[in-house]
């Protein structure tokens, strides 16, 4: 049975689609649709609840060394509020998940995971911990909301005293107030826009909702549902778990090189991941230069030659056309390389192109 966030009757009063998702109840849209509010969120403001997603905490004098251990960034020379995004891969090199560490402070962690994979990765973590460390689950005590979009951070200034609002891209304040509700406020996002992550107790989620609503009024925010995450992330060719990444497809391949440091001493799967310039394959972008729309799991060729699937696909609505990505053969990443996607029987063209497809301000 799939639960409901502390939003749920907060999504209904709003008029939110309802459906299942990652194990719980959530909107896909609002009245507005999936295309207004993707074109707020890259125009004005928009606000989603992700409050599925899961929380853990890693502390003790050894949750540095576990976290090396067990991630691929290095965590090292962090400073307390900073935030580091690392694939976790198993033993052959596959991701388990990515996620997101925040420093607190000396020896103590907050890590972000994702939703569908909460309880996966919590338990590979417990299993693969070592020394004077605890790991603790405490996704069902946080609501969690991601205000986003160019005037996010004006309607953060309406609700929170300056020393409160991060300064940096990827730093959070822990001990913030926003609405006068005690939260952490990170400037980070899945959207490929500017914008916040709040933080707080679950029960003071539907309030802060509300509060964020009312100072975005001005603005022009709306309420975003599932859809417009979903197209708002791949328009930025934003990878996401069980698309560009599984327990089959390493973080090199998928493109997230940069949060893997190879130069450190030891990390589960660092003997099986390959040399960049060993690749065998890669994820890429495409755009779809002929009719239709290219979705996941549809086979890529080169002329008659099976070379990849994709991943994700969609119609992107503030470029205007649509995109995919897709893992391929590495001798067919050029980009302008003219490729098609076999849709239903019918093969529609592509080409490869540089991602992102979306940046910020373009």
């Amino acid at each position: 049975m799939e639960l409901k966030t502390p939003l749920y009757d907060t999504h209904v009063k709003y008029n939110g689609k309802i459906v299942p998702f990652g194990g719980y109840l959530l909107p896909v849209q609002y009245e507005a649709g999936v295309i207004k509010e993707h074109m707020a969120v890259r125009t004005a403001a928009g606000l989603f609840d992700v409050s599925h997603m899961g929380e853990i905490v890693c502390k003790g004098k050894d949750a540095l060394d576990n976290l090396n251990m067990i991630l691929t960034n290095d965590f090292t020379n962090m400073v307390d509020g900073q935030a580091r995004y690392s694939p976790m891969c198993n033993e052959e090199g596959g991701c388990v998940d990515d996620l997101i560490v925040y420093k607190y402070k000396e020896d103590c962690y907050f890590i972000v995971v994702n939703a569908a994979n909460k309880d996966k990765d919590f338990k590979w973590m417990c299993e693969h911990q070592f020394g004077e460390v605890k790991f603790e689950d405490i996704s069902s005590t946080i609501g969690q909301l991601a205000l986003q979009g160019p005037k996010a951070f004006d309607i953060v200034k309406k609700l929170a005293k300056e020393e409160d609002i991060p300064k940096k891209y990827y730093h959070a304040v822990f001990n913030a107030e926003v609405a006068g509700i005690k939260c952490i406020l990170s400037w980070t996002g899945y959207t490929g826009e500017d914008g916040v992550e709040i933080y707080c107790a679950a029960k003071d989620a539907p309030v802060m909702w509300e509060a964020v609503m009312q100072a975005g009024k001005e603005f022009g925010i709306l309420p975003c549902g599932l859809g417009a995450r979903d197209t708002l992330r791949l328009e930025a060719s934003m990878p996401l778990y069980g698309h560009e990444m599984d327990d089959t497809v390493n973080p090199i391949e998928t493109g997230l090189g940069f949060g893997v440091k190879m130069q450190k001493e030891n990390f589960i799967g660092k003997d099986k991941l390959p040399a960049k310039d060993a690749l065998t394959r890669k994820r890429v972008g495409m755009k779809v230069t002929g009719r239709g729309i290219v979705r996941e799991h549809e086979e890529i060729y080169a002329g008659d030659k099976l070379i990849g699937y994709t991943t994700s696909g969609t119609h992107c609505p503030y470029l205007g056309y649509a995109v995919a990505m897709g893992i391929i053969n590495i001798h067919y990443t050029e980009v302008g390389t003219q490729l098609e996607v076999s849709v239903r029987g019918r093969k529609i063209p592509v080409e490869v192109v540089a991602m992102p497809f979306y940046k910020k301000g373009q």
